[in-house]
């Protein structure tokens, strides 16, 4: 189950929105498992069928991470068309084990589909989320 709080998935809610039509992508960094620190990144492919961070914005993010010993809690971005479900392309990128994998669909304008998930060794799982305070 990914536990946030409400404040950091209306930040991924809104960073989703803000980059419609094209999808959004970023962290939220913490440590023991729990997210805390909001990092938006930007999308180096400028697509709204695809994301890449751009690979020196990644590499600068983790050392900061390494840095203040945290880990990549959350991996997050949009979908802007479809649903929020990993695409055979997200299931091949997904690189961090112990990460959730959360997806906005902005497709809708006035819903939002926020969803969490794990993904390992090609397989995915559906997590449960609970927003908290």
């Amino acid at each position: 189950m990914l536990s946030i709080s409400q404040e950091l998935a209306d930040k991924i809610v809104a960073h989703a929105r803000a980059d419609h039509p094209d999808e959004a992508c970023g962290v939220i960094a913490g440590r023991g498992g729990v997210p805390e620190r909001f990092i938006p990144m930007e999308n180096a492919e400028r697509s709204p069928t695809f994301y890449r961070f751009d690979s020196k914005e990644q590499l600068r993010v983790w050392r900061e991470m390494d840095d203040r010993d945290e880990t990549p809690v959350v991996i997050y971005h949009s979908h802007t068309a479809t649903e929020a479900y990993p695409s055979r392309t997200d299931i091949s990128y997904a690189s961090e084990p112990d990460a959730h994998y959360v997806l906005v669909s902005t497709r809708e304008e006035g819903e939002t589909e926020f969803r969490s998930y794990r993904i390992l060794d090609g397989v995915v799982t559906e997590e449960e989320v609970e927003f908290l305070p």
